[in-house]
């Protein structure tokens, strides 16, 4: 999990700070209108090749820019670097060519962003209840919103337990009430559903609808299950290969409240299949 300060950022590669303008104080706004913007802008990514003892091309010429609120997927084969873009947007990797920039209206307090990984990353020493209020500024406080959010991942009954006494999709039902514990204006999430059962799959991809739907954060979702991006997002950016680029795009078009219909998807993704298969 990361956090940023009080401000709007602007992160460019080679910078030693980030650049920032304070931000007012804090007021009741529409949670949509709290959710951030997002640009990036990546010119090139390198990783050291130690097989030819050069720099390997992992991302280059990427642009992506979201609206508040907005689901976006980010959808390309295993390998190609889906990974490495997230890494990128959260701070945790700035040796790269480019700009990151995040920007929310003033008065909307300290802008916050969410991680969550493929692994849960829970604290196994510590009880599911506190590894999510662990995250918090003031965890006594926040107790009643810590059970609220254990409830709507259908884990009520589980906050005393340790992670260890968890299935693994009951882990990431805890992942997730972890991150949107914070509100966070941006949630990233690195194919959090990758390796699950179908059944849990599709499952805990509608508790995220259902807790999306209340808090309308901002996402960028990491995949390379088409179904799953057109269950989910609201646009799908298609990448290709390594280095990756950005080679295609679709706006999903589902309304919200159909996104658990299941032939509404069923038709979409179909014609989604369609470009997929045109592009790869």
């Amino acid at each position: 999990m990361h956090s940023f300060s009080h401000w709007n950022v602007s992160l460019t590669a080679g910078e030693d700070e980030p650049a920032a303008t304070p931000v007012g104080a804090p007021g009741p706004v529409p949670q949509q209108a709290t959710a951030m913007t997002l640009d990036v802008r990546i010119e090139r990514k390198r990783f050291p090749d130690a097989g030819c003892g050069g720099q390997r091309l992992v991302l280059q010429d990427i642009r992506i820019a979201l609206r508040p609120g907005e689901f976006l997927a980010l959808v390309g084969p295993s390998g190609c670097g889906k990974s490495t873009l997230l890494h990128i947007v959260a701070g945790l990797d700035p040796d790269f060519d480019g700009r990151v920039t995040f920007s929310q209206p003033p008065g909307v307090g300290r802008p916050r962003l969410g991680y969550v990984f493929q692994n849960p990353r829970l604290l196994p020493w510590l009880t599911v209840r506190d590894n999510i209020l662990l995250v918090l500024d003031r965890p006594s406080a926040h107790r009643k919103k810590v059970d609220a959010l254990l409830e709507a991942m259908g884990l009520g009954e589980f906050g005393r337990f340790h992670p260890n006494r968890l299935s693994v999709g009951m882990q990431r039902r805890a992942a997730l009430a972890r991150a949107f514990a914070v509100e966070p204006r941006l949630l990233l999430m690195d194919e959090p559903f990758v390796s699950l059962d179908q059944p849990t799959a599709h499952q805990l991809r509608t508790q995220l609808l259902e807790v999306w739907n209340t808090h309308r954060t901002t996402v960028v979702f990491v995949t390379h299950d088409l179904a799953e991006a057109t269950m989910l997002a609201d646009r799908i950016l298609f990448l290709s290969s390594s280095p990756a680029r950005v080679i295609g795009e679709a706006e999903v078009g589902i309304p919200r409240d159909q996104r658990s219909d299941a032939a509404a998807v069923s038709r979409r993704y179909q014609e989604l299949k369609n470009l997929f298969d045109s592009l790869y």
